[in-house]
This record gives structure tokens, sequence and C-alpha cells, in this order.
């Protein structure tokens, strides 16, 4: 443990170093005041308190910020030492390769957490001074708060696969946008131009929630809209939300970080210094 706690704090001074800990702080914070100052139109309508549906646009702004932040904070974690020459004198050190990712996923994930706790924190500041009664929102906000941090251990995994496999910056970052594009926005774009044109059938009807828990981002969507009955009216996955249960959803999302960490340790037991 003590191995992966130096890793990762090397690897802290690295990312304030390159600004990485500012860049992803003041995105999340920009996004979420904007949110704030944006989300409180349907309160009324809703029936619900500004917090809570704050929540539910803080919710859309996750699955597309939060995989994007972390995929650009990790596509360089090993193909970067690689370029650098810096690969051969880590592991001179006594640390397995599998330490050297769980160190850098430590000190990534402590960066990002910062960032969805100020982001989170200042749009809940927003809604208490709009909306004394915005505490009935405070566990929907809690509790994205940590799916959002399990959402971007899922793609600093992905992201120390792609890393791995290409062995180059500039193709690890393509690879990485890719991944972005891939799981964000083509993967439901695609489920949706099948469901429409009828292309599966009955077939792909039954098989659609199988096929949203394969994408931690849909897992991630689909828990919060499950879990807040405020959220789920305001978005139009409400349906698919309410006829997976919350639990599959969070073993689905709780599950992605293990497998996209066990693939890129793999990948990289396979990289020559």
């Amino acid at each position: 443990m003590s191995r992966v706690l130096a890793i990762a704090a090397a690897e802290l001074r690295i990312a304030a170093r390159n600004r990485w800990v500012t860049i992803a702080v003041a995105m999340m914070a920009l996004f979420s005041l904007a949110l704030a100052a944006a989300g409180s139109a349907p309160t009324g309508a809703l029936g619900a308190d500004r917090l809570s549906v704050i929540v539910a646009s803080l919710t859309s702004l996750a699955v597309y910020l939060v995989p994007l932040v972390a995929l650009l904070m990790s596509f360089d974690a090993v193909a970067g030492e690689v370029e650098r020459g810096t690969l051969p004198l880590l592991l001179t050190y006594p640390v397995g390769r599998g330490q050297v990712l769980a160190g850098k996923l430590t000190a990534h994930l402590a960066i990002l957490a910062v960032a969805v706790a100020v982001g989170y924190g200042l749009a809940a500041g927003a809604a208490f001074l709009a909306d004394p009664a915005s505490a009935a929102g405070l566990p929907a906000l809690w509790r994205l708060g940590w799916t959002s941090v399990l959402l971007g251990a899922s793609f600093l995994g992905a992201g120390y696969l792609v890393s791995a496999l290409s062995r180059r910056p500039s193709g690890a970052a393509g690879l990485a946008i890719g991944v972005w594009l891939v799981a964000v926005v083509l993967y439901d774009l695609a489920l949706l131009g099948l469901l429409v044109s009828q292309a599966g059938g009955e077939a792909l009807t039954t098989a659609l929630p199988a096929l949203l828990l394969g994408n931690p981002a849909d897992a991630f969507r689909l828990f919060n809209l499950g879990a807040s009955g405020a959220t789920a009216a305001a978005s139009g996955l409400g349906g698919a939300a309410a006829s997976i249960p919350w639990w599959q959803a969070l073993v689905s999302l709780a599950l992605w970080p293990i497998l996209t960490l066990v693939l890129a340790t793999a990948a990289f037991r396979r990289v020559t210094p």
C-alpha cells in the first residue's frame, strides 16, 4: 500500500504541474453553476425542490463530462511513460505493474472526486440560496456524487487500457476520444435508431435492459433516474429506468471499474520498456 500511495503522490504532483487539477475543478464548477442558474424553470411544474431539479440536470452533465475528464487524465498514463522514456526507470523500483496502475488510479480518482465535490457543492449552494427547501434534494445529490466517481473510475480504467494498447500518446488520445464517442454518444443513438426502425424486432426490445446495463454511462444514468422521482420525470429515460431494478444498474456501475482495470493491467504487462 505504501508503494501505491507513493506513486499516487508522484502522480498528483505531475497532475498539479500539468494543471489537470485546476482544469478538472474549473470545468465541473463552471458547468455545474451554469446548470444551477438555468435549472430552476421546471421546478414549479414538477412540484419538486430546486436542488432535486438541478440534480436532474447534473445527471445529464455528468454522463458527458465525467467520462471525458477521466479519459483526458488517463490516456497517457502508460503511453506517456513510454514516450518520455521513464517507464524503464519506474520499473526498476520494487513495484509491480498492477501497483503502478493502482497508484495512478488513486491519484486520478482523488482529482475527480475533488472536482465533483466542488462542482456539485457550488450547485447545491446556489440552490439553497434560491430555495431553502432544497434540503430535500441532498440525498439525490449525495447519490449523484459517489456514482459520478464510480463512473469516472470506469473510464479511467478504459483510458489506461487504450494507453497500454497504443503505446503512443497521440494514438492513445485518438482512441480515448473514440471510446468517449462510442460509449456516451453513439451507443445510445444506435439503440434508438434500431428501436425506431424496428430492425431488431421484439428480440431487441427484450434485450434492451441488458444492452443498457452493458454500458457504464447508461448504468449510471439509469441508477440515478430510478432512484429519484424528480429526475425520472425530467428525462426521456424514465420509462427504461422504471423497467430495470436499481440494484442491477448499481451492480453494473460497480463492476465496470474492476473490469476495465483488470484489462488495463493485463495490457500493461505486455508493454515492453
